[in-house]
């Protein structure tokens, strides 16, 4: 990202990261964010969906004074070939899928999960909300519950403090900040 800023037209540049409702999971493991000790999968997902999160805050108030708006979308569950690596017992389990493999009611198809990412890119409705987390072609409401299938955004996933202390080091790995900190 970092990299294509300057080649990013002032006002009028969106950025959309794709996050999840796997955000739910764990918000950033800030005395272990690399997952050296107590590796979990499910962990490590939520904690990269709460980054995409707050990669969005960030780059919305970074970018501001250069046009630049960002966004975090949740897709919905969604069926595609990224769950190749689960087992259709595991699918199953998890409660994703039927005995039969079918989905279950509730998950969207592709298109259906890619239309609130194209709305985030497009919507003029917007353009006052940059750095929102958006699901169902909405500006997600703060989670109430820790039912990650009824919806919303947890607060730890739009946190502005969080979102500059996570680029920090996210600079630091990469060796590139478009907004010149170090």
């Amino acid at each position: 990202m970092n990299l294509l800023v300057p080649a990013m037209p002032a006002n009028g540049s969106r950025v959309v990261a794709v996050s999840s409702a796997g955000h739910f999971l764990s918000g950033v493991r800030w005395n272990d964010i690399h997952f050296r000790n107590g590796y979990d999968r499910w962990l490590a997902y939520g904690q990269a969906k709460t980054a995409n999160a707050l990669f969005a805050v960030q780059l919305a108030s970074s970018g501001a004074s250069r046009g630049i708006s960002a966004f975090s979308v949740h897709p919905g569950s969604i069926l595609t070939p990224l769950q190749r690596h689960f087992s259709t017992l595991e699918k199953h389990d998890l409660g994703w899928t039927t005995s039969n493999g079918d989905a279950v009611p509730g998950f969207k198809t592709p298109s259906q999960g890619a239309a609130t990412t194209v709305w985030a890119a497009t919507a003029p409705i917007l353009a006052d909300h940059s750095g929102a987390y958006l699901q169902d072609c909405n500006i997600a409401d703060v989670a109430q519950t820790d039912d990650m299938s009824v919806g919303g955004v947890k607060p730890w996933a739009t946190d502005p403090a969080d979102a500059r202390r996570l680029w920090a080091p996210s600079a630091e790995m990469t060796g590139v900040d478009a907004f010149g900190r170090r």
